[in-house]
């Protein structure tokens, strides 16, 4: 079913995307609809929070009106005694939507928050949510990671139940989230309707801003705005922290700075232009720090966890062939390379996870000669990008950094790949593990070629039998982690649409 604005309000209650929560919300996003139901503010999109740090967290809400945000903030659920934080006005310039970092927090502690819009004397009825801070201490700690929502055609499913598996993974009751890339897909137009091999059809929830790919600033908005229409969704948004990547699909498929599309579904073609309309909706959209510059950042976790975000796409270079021997080339950039070696140097945490959005032995063609992703194929000496991973495991391994654990998404099939120099091609680093999952709702593919440069074992593997299927086949996938506080053991499962334990890892205190 295809729904604009203005038919949301009409007759979306029948298609049950209409309201979530309550809320009745708007299907696309780039203006101010033009009806206000009830002559107050309406908060149209939920509630979301991010990074949460030891004393702080972001807070974010979307109204569909000009009006201060307000939140309020207790360590009771019943907001006994509550502190209220007043936020920005949001208006026209950020499509209505706000952020507000809480500060001064209390560490390691559920914290429940309610948020409301004022504008022109009325306030908008209020939305809770909650999130946990980060431990300054030795606590248990558990969290879940995967990437890939609203891909290859698989939009919101009212008759499937939506994007299910953010109901599972709140299930689990997680500390935060880690989103590995791929918030969106807007790149990635849906239809109405799409029939299954078993002659069964899947039926899309489809706005305005889905209907084809995103180029203006609107069209990237309504990417976000779509996601939020599903009620799992929501739901785990309102209830847990998130810590968001951004990968290739948030602007479009396989890019990389400068790049001019051969795409005749695109006016604009110049990627650079569509790169900076997408990352201000990414920034809008998503409970992030509003960052001016780069998006790797770090998070910690008390003694036991560090989480260095990597930005993989924003410094990168052409995709060609890979096999290049220019150091100076790459990923992650000069600076965010450095800024990697130099935080796992002085990190004391017990681990040290490295979210890496395109994985590191996995070979991720674009087109039938160039590269997308870090390795290429050839399983001899590091060449092309693997010659900046090869600097960052080689300068961890001389200062004696242990601990590291890679958790990444991108190629739609979840497995567990232990990396050895006993079986690679250079010796000068330490053993370690990448652990991928997802897509969380979109196509699965898979498996893809395994690299030898760094010594790969597949040690586990989960794929389909088919390029594309869909959510309904089960192929989707999320992992979990927790960190025991007595032995600092890291226990990996890597899940399924449901929840279950597909395969599980512990990794002892090093």
């Amino acid at each position: 079913m295809t729904i604009d604005r203005r038919g949301l309000f009409r007759a979306g209650l029948g298609a049950g995307a209409g309201i979530i929560g309550g809320q009745l919300l708007a299907g696309t996003a780039g203006a101010s609809p033009a009806f206000h139901p009830g002559g107050r503010p309406v908060l149209t999109h939920g509630v979301q929070s991010g990074d949460a740090t030891a004393n702080s967290a972001i807070v974010w809400t979307r109204s569909d009106r000009a009006g201060r945000m307000l939140v309020e903030v207790s360590r009771r659920p019943d907001f006994r005694g509550a502190r209220l934080v007043r936020g920005p006005v949001l208006g026209a310039g950020s499509d209505f939507t706000g952020k507000v970092r809480l500060r001064d927090l209390p560490s390691g502690e559920k914290i429940f928050y309610r948020v409301r819009v004022e504008g022109d004397r009325r306030a908008s009825a209020p939305l809770t949510g909650s999130l946990t801070t980060a431990p300054t201490g030795r606590d248990d700690l558990r969290f879940v990671w995967t990437g890939d929502v609203a891909g290859q055609g698989w939009g919101i499913n009212p008759v499937f139940g939506g994007m299910r598996i953010f109901d599972s993974m709140r299930a689990r009751k997680p500390d935060f989230f880690l989103h590995s890339g791929d918030t969106v897909y807007a790149d990635g137009p849906l239809t109405e309707s799409v029939t299954l091999p078993d002659g069964t059809v899947w039926t899309n929830v489809v706005t305005e801003a889905k209907s084809k790919v995103a180029e203006t600033l609107a069209e990237y908005r309504g990417q976000y705005a779509y996601n939020l229409l599903d009620d799992p969704y929501r739901a785990f948004a309102a209830e847990v922290p998130q810590i968001n990547q951004w990968d290739d699909h948030e602007v479009t498929n396989n890019w990389y700075p400068g790049e001019i599309l051969d795409d005749a579904r695109y006016t604009e073609k110049r990627v650079d232009v569509l790169a900076r309309r997408a990352r201000q909706a990414y920034l809008e959209y998503l409970p992030i720090p509003d960052l001016s510059g780069p998006i790797h950042r770090k998070l910690s976790y008390g003694p036991l966890l560090d989480v260095f975000v990597l930005d993989m796409r924003t410094m990168k270079d052409v995709n060609d062939g890979n096999t290049y021997a220019d150091p100076h080339r790459g990923l992650l950039g000069a600076a965010q390379k450095r800024w990697l070696i130099d935080g796992l140097k002085r990190s004391r945490a017990t681990w040290k996870v490295i979210a890496n959005d395109l994985p590191i032995g996995l070979v991720v063609p674009d087109g039938g000669t160039a590269q997308e992703g870090v390795a290429q194929g050839d399983p001899g000496a590091p060449l092309g990008r693997e010659l900046e991973i090869h600097t960052v495991l080689r300068e961890a391994h001389r200062a004696n950094v242990t601990g590291i654990v890679f958790l990444t998404a991108d190629v739609h099939y979840t497995a567990a790949h232990h990396y050895d120099p006993a079986r690679a091609a250079v010796q000068d680093f330490t053993p370690f593990w990448e652990f991928v999952s997802g897509p969380a709702h979109a196509g699965a593919f898979g498996p893809n070629a395994l690299d030898g440069t760094f010594g790969p074992e597949a040690v586990f593997v989960n794929a389909p039998p088919a390029a594309n299927t869909s959510p309904a086949a089960g192929f989707q996938h999320f992992g979990e982690v927790n960190i025991d506080a007595r032995t600092g053991a890291f226990t990996v499962d890597l899940r399924d649409i449901d929840g279950r334990s597909l395969f599980r890892r512990t990794l002892p205190r090093p």
